[in-house]
């Protein structure tokens, strides 16, 4: 069976370099080919959107052309952490006519994400679990050739709703799934832990996602927390050096986010966070 890992990374940022290195040796452990795009190949237009909308969110569409030469893909946003401990996502999943992600439905209020595409593109029989409507998170996605879902998918209908409804991509891949009635199944929330959850017990989990603050106190720490995690997970398996300097990396791009907010003088800013931010 011919396995891939398919993620969206473009241009140099740190987060994503160490997300990339943590996907290849998870790669190499489960036999996969790492499928990296570092360019769109989904042109959009973004115009004037009612909700933060971003053109790279359309490359997922690109899932469904892997799976014309691949057997299974998991698509991993580069907002991920792929733990050394990881276990073996395909092998634990196997059903090949799935669709297999994360139900955060059952933790967020999805119910006006799903009225908005629907209104936008149609009623159809959306599940519940638990009084709960299923609503999936598209960070992190493993599916099959025979698998209908991403046959189904259209840039064009994307193209109708990404200037009107918030997570415009994520309740499109669901509604499409719903209104196929393509098999699915949630994974387990340790192939797809948010901090939604909590900060306890994160670093136990196999693929740990970075959306939002990403486990710091606020998303200006993000990549900075990224890759202390990181360095953590992956001392003695990845290069001191390359270690030390995707963390020196980090710290440069985030300092430069503090001088840019506050009106202090920058050297007095740099000490403060020398002494209070974690690194």
């Amino acid at each position: 069976m011919k396995k891939a890992i398919f993620t969206l990374a473009i241009g140099n940022n740190p987060m994503y370099r160490a997300a990339l290195k943590s996907f290849e040796i998870y790669a190499k452990k489960v036999g996969a080919d790492l499928i990296i795009s570092d360019s769109l190949h989904y042109p959009i237009k973004i115009d004037n959107p009612r909700y933060n909308a971003s053109p790279a969110w359309t490359e997922k569409l690109r899932i469904g052309a892997l799976l014309e030469e691949y057997d299974r893909v998991l698509y991993v946003d580069a907002d991920v952490l792929i733990t050394p401990h990881a276990r073996d996502v395909f092998e634990l999943y196997p059903d090949t006519s799935k669709a297999y992600w994360f139900n955060e439905g059952v933790k967020q209020e999805r119910a006006p994400d799903i009225e908005m595409i629907q209104q936008e593109l149609g009623k159809v029989n959306w599940p519940q679990q638990d009084n709960r409507p299923v609503y999936y998170n598209a960070g992190i996605i493993l599916t099959s050739k025979q698998c209908e879902l991403f046959k189904k998918t259209e840039l064009n209908d994307l193209q109708k709703i990404c200037n009107k409804i918030t997570h415009y991509d994520q309740s499109y891949f669901n509604y499409t799934l719903h209104r196929h009635n393509i098999a699915h199944e949630t994974l387990d929330r340790s192939f797809n832990r948010m901090d939604m959850f909590g900060h306890d017990d994160y670093l136990e989990a196999d693929f740990i996602h970075y959306a939002g603050k990403g486990y710091a106190k606020n998303n200006r720490r993000r990549d900075v927390q990224f890759i202390r995690d990181f360095a953590q997970f992956y001392k003695g398996i990845v290069d001191d050096a390359e270690i030390a300097t995707l963390k020196a990396h980090a710290w440069t791009l985030y300092l430069e986010k503090i001088h840019k907010k506050y009106p202090l003088p920058n050297f007095i800013l740099t000490q403060l966070c020398q002494w209070y931010v974690p690194r």
